[in-house]
């Protein structure tokens, strides 16, 4: 006799309702950080824009830091999902490393938003200090698996493992141990060493730009990025080597 599937209640009207307000508050604020930059950002004045009391705003977020918190989350998986939308589009772009159509979203994705992309990586919010692995954690991580997957995605863990890179210290291979955990997919040090430094020089980029400290070249600074970023990958690739054939046994 089948057994019948659990079922998930599905949620009340008081969860609906405290969902949408939720998704509102969460949306003045944002569009107060883009009018105003995430200095700014006050429980007041999104309360103020939404014709709320702050006692109210509590009812849903009980402090500025949980707000803050909610809000960099939903910024790191914005941005995540724009990049995985990009990739999704590989296709379309023959010839163009899959890693280059995903910086590409990303750099995208940051000059549109440049608020959100300061609440992210400019000038840290005086007082605010991120829940250690928390959910802002949590949204980082996505984030660097996507790059990972795109900047390693077919080489074997031996072979990442051998990547040629100036020789690590000692404290520094063990930090990378120490980051990686324990998991079958975990980066050996070498290959976390090159997805650090690849991270910084496209983010490096995009910063430059998103805070106009690029601005003199132009309508040329997309074409720029895909230069370095089509240079950056050769590099790091050119580092990984091909894999070692297993010897065929005499009777195989």
């Amino acid at each position: 006799m089948p057994v019948d599937e659990p079922t998930t209640a599905p949620p009340s009207l008081r969860q609906r309702r405290r969902a949408a307000a939720t998704r509102e508050i969460l949306d003045a604020a944002e569009r107060h950080i883009t009018e105003h930059g995430p200095a700014a950002l006050s429980l007041r004045a999104v309360a103020r824009s939404l014709g709320m009391t702050v006692q109210a705003l509590y009812h849903y977020f009980p402090s500025r830091e949980a707000l803050v918190t909610e809000l960099i989350t939903k910024t790191y998986d914005d941005l995540a999902d724009a990049v995985q939308a990009a990739i999704d589009t590989a296709a379309d772009h023959p010839g163009l490393p899959r890693l280059v159509v995903a910086t590409e979203g990303y750099r995208r994705w940051s000059v549109a938003h440049p608020e959100r992309f300061q609440l992210l990586y400019g000038t840290p919010l005086r007082d605010y200090a991120a829940p250690v692995e928390g959910p802002t954690t949590q949204a980082t991580r996505r984030m660097s698996a996507i790059f990972e997957r795109e900047l390693f995605g077919g080489f074997t863990a031996a072979q990442l493992a051998a990547a040629d890179t100036p020789a690590l210290s000692s404290s520094l291979r063990a930090h990378l141990e120490q980051l990686r955990g324990d998991g079958p997919d975990a980066l050996p040090p070498p290959a976390a060493a090159l997805l650090l430094s690849a991270w910084g020089h496209m983010h490096g980029l995009v910063v430059l730009e998103v805070f106009g400290h690029t601005a003199f070249i132009g309508e040329h600074q997309a074409e720029i990025f895909r230069m370095a970023m089509l240079k950056l990958l050769d590099d790091i690739h050119r580092r990984i080597p091909a894999p070692v054939d297993t010897p065929r046994s005499a009777g195989g």
